[in-house]
């Protein structure tokens, strides 16, 4: 597991790169950052894919100059679908695409600002399976008719993204699309993300309802998991 550099329209950029144990080939699986960036727990989740049979690259969104610049860029790509944060993300899921360890099919799996990226990609037609976790909504959400298989996740007490789940859901059945979408009671948002303790966003945990929730974590785990599994196309992809 270490840091890479890859090709990208911009430039070479960075990412953190999860190799399997074993011979290969494996499903890609393009594992995109939360807010925080490139954190110990992002890279920790790019390993569990890893150790579940994935090549798992984590592409490091800030890494084109000062933080606060590239945090502002990144979440106008987000707002306007383009821009230097897409195009590193597509040219991430390239570079596994053509790696000869990769089997050719790739999937995408965000957390909070990476969920909203997720799902503004998935119905571009270029990733075989996608999970957005607690992710920004689309401005186009009937774009969704169109998307990739879906499996996501929210927190009925996410008071940033509330009925999420449930119009996620009509969006992907008005296209029959391949989907399993829970919204999990209990929590809010980031229940996904295992920041350690001091937590860097104790007033948003308190005002927001950012938490980490293991239970309902290794639950969404367990789903995504299975179904990439199923979407991906490796039936020797393990669920650990």
């Amino acid at each position: 597991m270490s840091m890479i550099d890859y090709a990208a329209p911009a430039g070479p950029t960075r990412g953190h790169l999860s190799v399997p144990e074993g011979p290969g080939p494996w499903p890609g699986v393009v594992v995109v950052q939360d807010i925080l960036g490139m954190t110990p727990d992002i890279k920790r989740i790019g390993d569990r894919f890893a150790a579940n049979g994935y090549l798992a690259l984590t592409p490091s969104l800030y890494e084109r100059g000062p933080k606060v610049g590239c945090v502002v860029s990144t979440m106008k790509s987000l707002v306007t679908g383009k821009g230097t944060a897409v195009d590193d993300l597509i040219a991430a899921r390239d570079h596994l695409s053509e790696d000869p360890r990769c089997t050719g099919k790739v999937g995408v799996v965000g957390f909070c600002l990476g969920g909203g990226f997720t799902l503004l990609l998935a119905p571009r037609g270029i990733f075989d399976a996608a999970a957005p976790n607690y992710g920004q909504l689309p401005r186009n959400l009937a774009a969704l008719n169109s998307s990739c298989p879906m499996v996501a996740s929210f927190g009925a007490k996410d008071r940033t993204l509330p009925g999420a789940a449930a119009k996620i859901e009509a969006a992907l059945a008005e296209g029959d699309v391949p989907r399993d979408i829970k919204e999990y009671p209990g929590v809010g948002h980031s229940f996904m993300n295992d920041w350690g303790f001091p937590r860097p966003m104790p007033l948003l945990e308190r005002v927001v309802g950012f938490n980490y929730s293991e239970p309902e974590a290794e639950d969404a785990w367990r789903r995504i998991l299975a179904f990439f599994g199923e979407h991906l196309g490796d039936e020797g992809v393990s669920q650990a």
